[in-house]
């Protein structure tokens, strides 16, 4: 179908969480580290091919969000392949299970294996750690959702391609300020996650500066995630008409499934983790029937890029993809026109590499499928704009 995408003007660069999204029996499976393993300090593979590695959580309860970046950072390796130019990767993903500790570990395997660019990781906490590993050791990295300033914050080589956290809140408050301006609004957020916090904290703060009314503010937890009963009470008692959901669609797909349960009907306004909740396994579409959410990318826009991106994950996954896919595909395109910038060959060292396109990231403009015209500042931020989307029929479609 046809949408006229809404974009959303931003002052500043915009985020995502922790995420990513897959399919099935589909799933990208992890490559295995070759016999001779190679020195990140050495030159890369022969014939002049740059080792590029992935982490994501490929297995686990995050895996819909690592399975599908791996997925789209693989289809934008073949691509760039098949173009038969100076610049040729081989890809190597591996598992974190969105832990910090898996994470670490699956960076210092992919260091054995002579890594000279890293895409990743996916998930925020997994890169607040991995992070502080590639700026010790000079690696570049760019992560396709790994949103929370932290991960980024005093590391001159760590990139993100996601909107940050703090200016998810921002634009998810200028939305409602505009579209909802006599709403009353209630929040549910998890206060043990770095994500969830960072986009609450700046939505507040942003609403009070737009008069927009916050009714209620409830929060939960990791081990506090199935059962929203207070919470829902507690906003629906308060007169919320919207529902601002900065969480993951995990706890989502509960909250919408609670409220349907005790016929609470407000808007359900969530942001880019909720992408993902129309392809969880058991889940009713249905449920997320009018939910509106900020995401930076929808399948149904129409370009010719985009088209030929969904058609091609649609032939070797079976499953539209997600946000989170278009993020990884990304990434390997912005890590190409940063290597062709910097005039990188792939008999340099993983070090030399990563000075040069620290150098290259500020100068350099991208066209992708999740923004047009992105650019870096020297701090790792992406400024790009986000659109609202609202789940109509099971598929996204802009307003």
């Amino acid at each position: 179908m046809k949408n006229r995408i809404l974009a959303l003007t931003m002052a500043t660069a915009m985020t995502v969480g922790l995420l990513a999204g897959c399919g099935g029996g589909a799933t990208q499976t992890q490559a295995p580290a070759p016999a001779q393993s190679q020195a990140a300090s050495e030159p890369g593979a022969a014939g002049g091919t740059f080792k590029l590695g992935g982490i994501g959580p490929l297995t686990g309860d995050a895996a819909i969000y690592g399975n599908a970046a791996m997925n789209g950072a693989k289809i934008a390796v073949d691509e760039i392949n098949a173009l038969g130019g100076d610049i040729q990767f081989e890809f190597n993903p591996q598992d974190d299970q969105a832990d910090g500790e898996m994470g670490v570990n699956a960076y210092n395997n992919l260091m054995d294996w002579g890594m000279q660019a890293l895409v990743g990781p996916v998930t925020t906490g997994s890169a607040i750690s991995v992070s502080a590993k590639v700026f010790e050791e000079r690696v570049f990295a760019l992560t396709p959702s790994a949103s929370s300033p932290d991960v980024i914050s005093g590391k001159d080589n760590m990139f993100q391609v996601c909107f940050t956290d703090p200016n998810q809140g921002v634009g998810s408050a200028d939305y409602m300020a505009e579209n909802y301006a006599d709403a009353k609004v209630a929040v549910i957020y998890r206060n043990d996650d770095a994500y969830s916090q960072g986009i609450r904290d700046t939505f507040v703060s942003e609403a009070a500066a737009k008069n927009i009314e916050v009714v209620y503010e409830g929060t939960f937890t990791k081990d506090t995630q199935t059962d929203f009963s207070v919470q829902l009470g507690a906003a629906e008692s308060a007169g919320a008409t919207v529902l601002f959901l900065p969480i993951y669609y995990q706890p989502a797909s509960v909250i919408l499934a609670q409220a349907a349960a005790r016929n609470y009907t407000p808007v359900f306004f969530g942001v880019d983790g909720m992408d993902g909740i129309l392809a969880m396994e058991g889940f009713d579409t249905n449920l997320a029937e009018g939910v509106m959410l900020l995401t930076p990318f929808s399948a149904d826009a129409d370009d010719e890029r985009t088209k030929n991106f969904v058609s091609e994950y649609q032939s070797r996954h079976g499953e539209l993809p997600n946000q989170f896919a278009a993020d990884g595909y990304d990434v390997v395109y912005v890590i190409y026109e940063a290597l062709k910038a910097a005039g990188c060959t792939a008999d340099m060292s993983t070090g030399d590499i990563c000075e040069a396109l620290v150098a290259a990231m500020p100068t350099i403009s991208v066209d992708g499928l999740t923004g047009q015209g992105m650019t870096w500042a020297a701090t790792g931020e992406v400024s790009k704009a986000p659109m609202a989307v609202v789940i109509k029929d099971g598929v996204y479609v802009t307003p």
